[in-house]
């Protein structure tokens, strides 16, 4: 295989098998940072899921910023829902059916307004309004909420007036009067104490971390297939010019031949 190895043409598969397994490396090194990413996910849900409620204030001293790892902490709040402000977050999936979030500004007694994503409620059959109303609470009110990440801007999703395609803080910050929260929003948990009667609040998500480790074993192994189609192939070509095998001298007893003699006789 060594001699194989000094022609050009061997050495152009061997590269091309090198690029091959560095792909499939990046590829499984690439599953093994979702695995890393899904577990985090999970021990951040384990962590704070269950947490007794603290002060927004404290829980996001910057209103501009946000620390991931403080995803799905319960957070307490006082003060009052903008109802003017409300907005409907379209094509929520709830149960197999598609309908809206409640999505309504919350100014707390600092006078900072904070997003709660009060819960969900069906759509309207062939239409682009709700079934009914949402009746948010008016007046002062106590909230409790879990916090999560702004979504961001969902480019190529509109919505009409009143509607938003995804929980962009800073864009719906924009037509609030005030300083407001745009790192996170909060799922609501409680209204006063209770959980509301006219949304269906979200549920806690189950998570995994998927099939990431299998995916990550396999791009490894897959990684070494284009050596070994090399490793083969060499080994044929090998086989090809090998001399053909010289033939076996049979050895004869005496009595084949003496059989030969009486055959010619």
């Amino acid at each position: 295989m060594l001699t194989l190895l000094r022609q050009p043409r061997w050495l152009g598969y061997v590269a091309l098998a090198t690029i091959f397994a560095i792909a499939c490396c990046l590829f499984g090194v690439w599953q093994w940072n979702r695995r890393e990413e899904a577990l985090a996910a999970i021990e951040r849900l384990e962590s704070n899921y269950d947490r007794s409620p603290v002060a927004v204030a404290e829980a996001i001293p910057d209103p501009a910023a946000f620390d991931p790892a403080k995803q799905w902490t319960p957070v307490v709040l006082e003060g009052e829902y903008l109802l003017d402000e409300q907005l409907l977050l379209r094509g929520r999936w709830r149960g197999g059916e598609v309908g809206f979030d409640v999505i309504a500004p919350f100014r707390t007694t600092e006078g900072t307004v904070f997003i709660v994503d009060r819960g969900w409620i069906d759509q309207a059959p062939g239409a682009e309004r709700p079934v009914t109303d949402p009746a948010t609470p008016a007046g002062p009110t106590t909230v409790v909420a879990r916090l999560r990440p702004n979504e961001g801007d969902i480019p190529g999703r509109g919505a009409p007036e009143g509607q938003i395609a995804s929980v962009n803080l800073p864009a719906i910050a924009e037509g609030i009067d005030g300083d407001a929260y745009v790192g996170a929003y909060g799922l609501l948990v409680s209204e006063d104490g209770a959980a509301p009667d006219d949304v269906a609040i979200a549920t806690r998500p189950v998570l995994d971390e998927g099939p990431h480790l299998s995916y990550t074993l396999q791009w490894f192994v897959f990684a070494l297939f284009g050596y070994a189609a090399v490793a083969w192939g060499m080994r044929e070509e090998l086989r090809g010019d090998a001399p053909p095998p010289k033939p076996k001298r049979e050895r004869r007893s005496d009595a084949d031949v003496e059989d030969d003699i009486l055959d010619r006789a």
